[in-house]
């Protein structure tokens, strides 16, 4: 398998969750924004864009870090976007970080806001706009369990895997 998997996605939807059981299942490493920002410290890097073909050159799944459009004109490409109900969101982060309702919907408005800037600030788009991803799950209808099921039976079908 070829495939490279980009994953946006809204604070709280437990896409990293679902990017890391695929990773499991298909034995392909997950990227972060903490790794992509160490290989530019530590490397020949200068750019997240840079670090992000580098390592799309061979199967990974990559969160995040606009990586979608970076990497849109590649046609073993499939971008994925991870959205939930905000109330969805909110519980997550409560039961994740011991946090009170308020404290929780407050980082998930903070942290929304955040990416929605990078976003427009580094694509000069509109994050989330569904014409920029092949796919939207929504972990709220589907479950955050059930994701890396629904993608594997279609990386099966498509015969991607």
């Amino acid at each position: 398998m070829k495939l490279v998997i980009t994953m946006s996605r809204r604070f709280g939807t437990g896409a990293s969750v679902i990017a890391k059981d695929l990773s499991e299942r298909l034995d392909i490493p997950v990227y972060d924004k903490a790794y992509i920002e160490h290989q530019i410290g530590s490397h020949k890097y200068e750019t997240e864009a840079e670090v992000i073909r580098e390592l799309a050159s061979k199967p990974c799944i990559i969160l995040g870090r606009c990586a979608s459009d970076i990497l849109k004109d590649r046609m073993n490409v499939l971008n994925i976007f991870v959205c939930a109900d905000k109330e969805d969101r909110i519980h997550r982060i409560m039961r994740l970080e011991s946090l009170s309702y308020e404290d929780a919907e407050e980082k998930v408005k903070r942290t929304d806001a955040e990416r929605a800037a990078y976003y427009e600030e580094h694509v000069g788009k509109t994050w989330g706009d569904v014409n920029d991803y092949h796919m939207i799950l929504d972990t709220s209808k589907l479950g955050v369990e059930n994701c890396a099921d629904i993608l594997m039976h279609y990386f099966e079908k498509l015969e991607y895997i």
